[in-house]
């Protein structure tokens, strides 16, 4: 089972999430959208979606600074001080991500919600493994103390094992099933990323810095006028 979820599972969502991005690109371009709600329900999304962005955004930041460059981790790590104020400052953005997901959840659980009305049944699938993969890793950083330090000793040299193809399950595979899990779910997310709304973030239009200028002028009929199309 560990050789298929640390070694298999890994590509395949890898390799999925590209092949799935590509087909939905050359097929549904269009649907690559956020399908944004911010003009339907403009100050709940900020509750949810400023905590949630935020928090998550510096989260991805730590773990990627500490898998790209694992020796200046340890060093910045190496600190007591320094140690104790990184554990309780990603503990805290973990909270103020989880805060702001769980509110994004909850706007689109009524039935007449805006918010729900834009969201597709995969969007809803990947919200549940983004709350899962948030909660499972603020409980680690709870219950498994000092985590970012044998983060860089378990998960990055298996990372780069992946990334040189030469896998090696070593460093992970006698890790709890708790933590084990939180990696897991992280290749979901991966795997469900060109399938959901998220897949607009891969999308950087470059283009708008040497296309036309586009003026954009509302059109609203006299109170009482009729279309050509009603009439």
């Amino acid at each position: 089972m560990n050789a298929f979820l640390f070694i298999a599972f890994p590509y395949m969502a890898i390799v999925l999430a590209v092949l799935g991005g590509i087909y939905r690109f050359h097929k549904r371009r269009y649907s690559y959208s956020s399908l944004s709600s911010q003009l339907l329900e403009n100050r709940r999304l900020f509750w949810g979606s400023v905590p949630w962005h935020y928090g998550i955004t510096f989260i991805l930041l730590a773990h990627l600074f500490a898998g790209l460059f694992p020796r200046a981790a340890a060093y910045i790590l190496g600190g007591p001080i320094r140690l104790l104020v990184l554990e309780f400052t990603g503990m805290s953005l973990a909270i103020f991500a989880l805060f702001g997901l769980v509110v994004l959840i909850i706007r689109r659980l009524p039935s007449n919600s805006l918010a729900r009305a834009v969201t597709s049944r995969m969007d809803g699938v990947l919200l549940i493994f983004l709350l899962l993969q948030v909660a499972t890793g603020l409980s680690i950083a709870l219950f498994d103390r000092w985590g970012s330090l044998w983060y860089l000793r378990t998960a990055v040299p298996w990372f780069w094992s992946l990334v040189e193809l030469r896998p090696d399950m070593n460093t992970v595979a006698f890790l709890p099933a708790f933590v084990k899990f939180h990696f897991v779910l992280g290749f979901a997310v991966i795997l469900l990323f060109p399938f959901t709304r998220l897949v607009h973030l891969v999308m950087f239009p470059i283009w708008y810095l040497w296309r036309p200028y586009q003026v954009v002028i509302w059109h609203r009929r006299p109170s009482g006028e009729r279309s050509y199309l009603e009439s």
